[in-house]
């Protein structure tokens, strides 16, 4: 383990098989729109601890190591010289505590065990903390010279029962120790020395934990130890770093050697990229689960789940953004990293970093357990290390780091959880009504956000009534938030009625969404009628009040993401009725699919726009990311600075139309732009404007369909703005190139 990284002797805790989690989010999907579903539960299974963080003390810099006893006892070392209560701002209410301190498990205070880690010259710090099986000795590994003013040499031993360093337990060791793991005579250490004891240990070496004695015990190694783990028969040892030979045989970052002797056991040449290491090991009965960073291009920064039995690959995710510190507990791995991107696994695009992350012990996809840090200070990387146990009745897993920002408010250095209760409710609902057929009112909703379950219960409220009309459960994580409907049909042509809609995570309910009329309708809107006739696959009207919610006007609810809050129901719309537009900055506002689509081989993408803009702006497009501008992109349309609409697609080079006439004059423009056999083409008004029928393909990659800004960089007439500034409207997309007589019929509804 690195910095001890759960400080306690394995237990053999059943896991959760991966069929169970997958039937988990299956179920889900099917019962998205079933009425009087079963209420969700407040966690999702497997998950067993909640996301809501517990008051924690705090320390004035990084924790590196943790360690929790059985008896509810938290140990913490690092680099950092006070702690100061939860909520206290840094350099106020601060103790001493040079290096170490010790926490009450279940208030997340000091205890009375204080002691001093330091050195000489330099910076001392504690980078690796682990417990004996009796809980009676705490062994710390890091760079430092005395403990409590008792002479030491990067490692010392700690009776538990006094808070003093044991005199009997001393050994020199040449440079910095960064990860221990013990039994109950051995305690086994990895780090940057070369020399224990004044005999050559490099990397790795093995003592008696009654009095610090060197056992032949050898596993040299060629670069940086960061893990130990003894396997739960203690007949092997884990090793883990940024090795690339133990005892002269190949095995980059990972190995398996004898617990007896060091002889290698398993070797793992070429099982881990040359640019990534192994930060942290852990165990369960029946599994080895390895922590990896990498630096670099193709890198491996995930998680890989190894069977105990025969040491083979049971999964490995591939997750992007470093992972520093794992951890099991009841069938689930979790994890500390600053994941960025991990849409390789069917995970979350390209974003801003999350630091907490859930799987099961069987199946690498992600949880439904999402509680955050920030970077921090430092590397900075956010969590370093984990460590769990139980007091009063409840399970405890916290986290040390560099981070000083816990789920938004500050928090420095440590936090916890806990498995209850759970007290976080899930997000407030957007909701969106829908008159577009006669006779009814569509509802729809984006599904909300849990940050620990992602089965949630929604309750429909009509008419300022007090019990349900509708009641139903949908699936979503933080990056996928399907769109639900509900159809009321219990309404007649002229009525006005309003909804109002709340969520559940079972045990937590949010307040109820503000109320959205909408008047039964008494003849079907012709111009939405030919776009669904006419086969859009996404159909967003705008028409939603203040929210992130474009919603989809067709049966297949692929709805939109808006972002950076931009002007909703602007009037006049582009189209007779009731229906409004949205307004974009030309900056930093724009909107993308909450679906991430495959290739489209044949299209066609439609809109409305108007603006005055002279700075351009893509209108429409396709691209791989959805949270920053895309590096891969193309199927757009964007407006060049003097009003001329271009329409390119990549298919060995950047090719692109474009009309001869400009159309930032203030007036709402039609706008469509179509790939099929036939080439490209683009349409304005109803009328064909620039065409090229030798371009029939175009770039090969999944996406998202992005509207009012996306990259454009090297795309020809390229505008000095990414970001289009003026109103769009009635956007939709098509799984074929639309006729331009379909066009032209599109174009003259726009009166009614």
């Amino acid at each position: 383990m690195m910095n001890g990284s759960t400080g306690r002797r394995l237990g053999g805790r059943g896991r959760v098989r991966a069929a169970s989690a997958a039937l988990c989010l299956f179920a889900g999907a099917l019962t998205a729109t079933a009425a009087g579903a079963s209420p969700a539960a407040a966690l999702t299974s497997p998950v067993s601890i909640t996301a809501d963080d517990l008051t924690t003390w705090q320390t004035n810099g990084i924790v590196w190591s943790l360690a929790a006893a059985d008896n509810g006892v938290v140990y913490a070392g690092g680099t950092f010289s006070t702690v100061r209560p939860p909520e206290a701002a840094a350099g106020t209410s601060e103790q001493p505590a040079v290096n170490f301190a010790a926490f009450d498990a279940a208030t997340g205070a000091p205890t009375g065990c204080s002691l001093s880690f330091t050195m000489a010259s330099g910076t001392a710090t504690v980078r690796a903390l682990v417990l004996s099986p009796d809980g009676g000795t705490l062994y710390a590994g890091g760079q430092f010279g005395a403990v409590n003013g008792e002479g030491v040499s990067n490692v010392a031993a700690i009776d538990t029962a006094t808070c003093t360093p044991r005199q009997d337990f001393k050994i020199s060791v040449s440079a910095t120790v960064r990860a221990l793991d013990a039994t109950a005579d051995t305690v086994y250490l990895g780090g940057d020395f070369n020399s224990v004891g004044g005999q050559t240990r490099n990397k790795f070496a093995a003592v008696t934990a009654a009095g610090a004695g060197l056992l032949p015990w050898t596993a040299n190694a060629d670069e940086v130890a960061r893990a130990v783990q003894v396997t739960p028969d203690g007949q092997h040892v884990a090793l883990g770093g940024d090795f690339f030979t133990v005892n002269g045989t190949t095995s980059h970052a990972l190995a398996v050697v004898d617990a007896t002797t060091g002889a290698l056991t398993r070797s793992y040449p070429g099982f881990i990229p040359n640019t990534s290491t192994v930060q942290d090991l852990t165990a369960d009965a029946t599994g080895l689960y390895t922590a990896n960073e990498g630096t670099g291009g193709g890198v491996f920064d995930g998680r890989i789940a190894i069977d105990l039995d025969d040491y083979q690959q049971r999964w490995r995710d591939t997750c992007l953004g470093a992972t520093q510190a794992v951890l099991v507990h009841s069938g689930v791995l979790y994890s500390g990293s600053h994941a960025h991107d991990c849409s390789s696994m069917g995970g979350f695009p390209d974003q801003p970093r999350k630091h907490l992350l859930a799987q099961s012990v069987d199946d690498p996809t992600l949880l439904p357990w999402f509680p955050d840090t920030n970077d921090g200070i430092g590397e900075p990387v956010g969590p370093r290390v984990m460590a769990q146990t139980d007091k009063g009745g409840r399970h405890y897993l916290w986290v040390g780091g560099e981070f000083t920002t816990v789920n938004g408010s500050g928090q420095q250095g440590l936090t916890r959880f806990a498995d209850g209760p759970d007290t976080g409710a899930p997000w407030v609902p957007n909701v969106s009504l829908s008159t577009v057929a006669p006779g009814r009112i569509d509802v729809n909703w984006q599904t909300s956000f849990d940050t620990d379950d992602g089965e949630l219960t929604y309750r429909i409220y009509k008419d300022g009534a007090s019990t349900p009309v509708h009641t139903t459960t949908g699936y979503s994580l933080f990056w996928d938030r399907p769109q639900l409907k509900w159809t009321d049909t219990d309404v007649a042509v002229g009525e006005t009625h309003s909804y109002r809609i709340s969520v559940s995570d079972g045990t937590n309910t949010s307040a109820k969404s503000a109320a959205q009329s909408a008047t039964v309708a008494g003849a079907t809107e012709r111009y939405p009628a030919r776009v669904l006739s006419d086969g859009a696959s996404l159909y967003w009207r705008y028409d939603e009040g203040t929210s992130t919610f474009a919603s989809d006007t067709t049966g297949g609810l692929n709805n939109g993401f808006l972002r950076n809050a931009p002007a909703y129901q602007q009037t006049p719309a582009a189209v007779a009725g009731d229906s409004t537009a949205i307004g974009f900055d030309g900056a930093a506002e724009y909107a993308y699919s909450n679906r991430q689509h495959p290739q489209p081989t044949r299209f066609s993408v439609e809109t409305w726009i108007k603006t005055t803009t002279n700075r351009g702006g893509k209108i429409i497009g396709f691209g791989n990311l959805t949270m920053q501008n895309s590096t891969r992109f193309d199927k757009h349309v964007y407006m060049a600075n003097d009003g001329r609409l271009v329409f390119g697609v990549y298919s060995g080079g950047r090719r692109t139309i474009t009309t001869s006439g400009a159309y930032n004059d203030g007036n709402w423009h039609h706008v469509v732009a179509t790939q099929g056999t036939g080439g490209i083409a683009l349409y304005v008004d109803g009328q064909l404007r620039a065409s090229n029928f030798l371009y029939t393909a175009n770039e090969n990659y999944p996406g998202y369909w992005r509207v009012g800004g996306d990259n454009l960089t090297n795309w020809a007439n390229r505008p000095t703005s990414n970001f289009f500034a003026g109103q769009i409207d009635e956007t939709a997309v098509y799984p074929t190139a639309l006729t331009s007589s379909q066009i032209s019929a599109h174009y003259a509804l726009r009166t009614g």
